[in-house]
């Protein structure tokens, strides 16, 4: 049970970020880059498979493993940077005139996400743990 609860703060904490990043920092930004490709409406199923995914792959491989704050923190980050380059780059790859600037920001974007999303989930689940 408390797996499942470090799980749902874990999702909250990241899908919280990720959606103020998107709405209120980076979206007029991403609408310079690629907005002609941008859906009128995001795929919400997509969105939320997406953050499940992502939530319990920083439990997974970040969190969980790590002996302390400082390594859940550093696990993220390079999680992070492995999974959202791992999306910008196949996409600059493939996709003609993929901007570089979205690359750059997004991935900066994916280590800094990672990086604090794991640390608070290791405090959290230390928290958890004392209770």
């Amino acid at each position: 049970m408390k797996n499942f609860a470090h799980f749902l703060c874990t999702l909250v904490v990241y899908a919280a970020f990720d959606l103020a990043w998107l709405n209120l920092f980076a979206k007029k930004f991403i609408q310079q880059q690629v907005g002609s490709m941008l859906a009128a409406r995001p795929d919400l199923i997509a969105g939320g498979v997406f953050y499940l995914i992502f939530a319990f792959g920083l439990l997974w491989f970040c969190v969980w493993p790590a002996q302390s704050p400082l390594r859940a923190l550093l696990n993220g980050a390079l999680f992070g940077l492995v999974t959202y380059g791992t999306y910008e780059l196949v996409n600059k790859a493939l996709i003609d005139r993929w901007p570089l600037p979205l690359v750059v920001v997004d991935i900066a974007w994916g280590v800094f996400v990672g990086m604090v999303t794991s640390w608070m989930s290791y405090k959290t689940g230390e928290w958890l743990e004392a209770l």
